[in-house]
């Protein structure tokens, strides 16, 4: 039997969590039940002194979301405003990155994480199967370790399209980068006793 190696998370100033777009707009019946689980893990990142960001989007006029697939959401303020669970962890985040588009990985959002030094980036929030996808494939192209925290996202469509884009992401970055909030709260405050 050979041993399944544990990965640590060795310093909490190069692991950041990233909230993906905990905004009124994605929030719904199918999203709203990890809400406090990304609270939790939000509240444990600022304890261990580990960086925080937050992003939020905004579906401009003309998008490839309007003019491909005709999806005119999160276009009002009220759409595009946090959670108000996550209101409070916007007065100490790292940041809070706007994005007209899917990833994190803007021109603003590459720039912070490369210059800020963050090697693992820990992701949870909204949609499961497009933002929270579209980050960590893009993580794990440039070379980050992207983690997905399995029950701190979701689909505003629904357990299916989550469901669908954690079995991508199991095959397409690595089953061993799906944890779950319990674990990643361990890992990141030193512990590491927690199960993935």
């Amino acid at each position: 039997m050979t041993a399944i190696r544990k990965v640590n998370w060795v310093d909490p100033r190069s692991t950041a969590l990233l909230v993906i777009d905990v905004q009124q707009g994605f929030v719904n019946e199918h999203s709203r039940g990890v809400l406090p689980n990304i609270v939790r893990l939000v509240d444990g990142w600022r304890a261990a002194g580990a960086p925080v960001l937050l992003t939020r989007f905004h579906n401009e006029p003309g998008s490839p979301y309007e003019t491909i697939t005709g999806w005119t959401r999160l276009r009002t303020a009220e759409e595009q405003a946090l959670a108000a669970e996550i209101v409070p962890a916007s007065s100490y985040a790292t940041a809070v990155l706007d994005k007209p588009q899917a990833s994190v990985f803007t021109p603003e959002g590459s720039q912070l994480i490369h210059d800020s030094g963050w090697t693992d980036l820990v992701l949870c929030g909204l949609d499961t199967d497009a933002c929270v996808y579209d980050s960590a494939t893009d993580a794990y192209q440039r070379g980050y370790r992207p983690w997905i925290v399995t029950d701190a996202c979701a689909s505003s469509g629904g357990t299916e399209y989550h469901e669908a884009a954690l079995r991508l992401a199991a095959r397409n970055i690595g089953a061993r980068q799906l944890l779950t909030s319990a674990a990643a709260l361990s890992r990141i405050a030193g512990t590491q006793g927690a199960p993935a």
